[in-house]
């Protein structure tokens, strides 16, 4: 049996799969960073796995998360989401989304492309902690404060620091496998 990170519920397939494949791989590509984005803010007060059980209908619901068309939606499309059961429906986090796509345009436009705005942070490489449990992670740090309070002042909403510090691990920014997974 592989040994993964002690977060990893043995009995659940899906978190199980999201963990072998995805969880810290690095992600150089807008829509799919955009995507996790959105995923990790949607987050906010649930658990991931209400997430995850939900990211297909997400997928269908924000048109496989393209932001160009997000960025132009409008009330009938808000009021549409907010009827969807298939998403999370709260309103604040649905309208976030469609804001922070328009912001995310404007982040393309001055740096190129989201991907080289973000991982600038880390200097394009991803940062490998050295944790034997969960327990020892932290939920944010001084580096997710500062691209928190950056794409804040940018005009993004749900990006606080613990929102980011989720979405820098799921995107690869930082590789937080325990250093027994075999993932690490």
């Amino acid at each position: 049996m592989k040994q993964r990170c002690d977060w990893v519920p043995t009995d659940n397939d899906l978190y199980i799969k999201y963990h072998d494949e995805e969880w810290g791989k690095p992600i150089h590509n807008d829509r799919k960073l955009f995507e996790m984005l959105i995923l990790e803010g949607a987050q906010a007060g649930l658990s991931w796995l209400t997430v995850l059980k939900k990211r297909e209908n997400y997928r269908k619901a924000f048109e496989s998360f393209n932001y160009k068309k997000i960025a132009k939606y409008d009330e009938e499309k808000i009021k549409e989401l907010l009827n969807n059961p298939g998403i999370i429906r709260n309103k604040l986090k649905i309208n976030s989304t469609i804001n922070n796509a328009k912001t995310l345009l404007k982040i393309q436009k001055e740096f190129g492309s989201f991907n080289k705005y973000i991982w600038a942070f880390v200097n394009n490489q991803s940062i490998s902690s050295q944790f034997k449990t969960w327990k020892e992670m932290p939920t944010k740090t001084e580096l997710s404060d500062k691209i928190s309070k950056d794409l804040k002042k940018r005009g993004m909403s749900f990006v606080g620091s613990t929102i980011i510090y989720s979405f820098m691990q799921a995107v690869g920014m930082v590789n937080d496998h325990t250093i027994e997974c075999f993932r690490k």
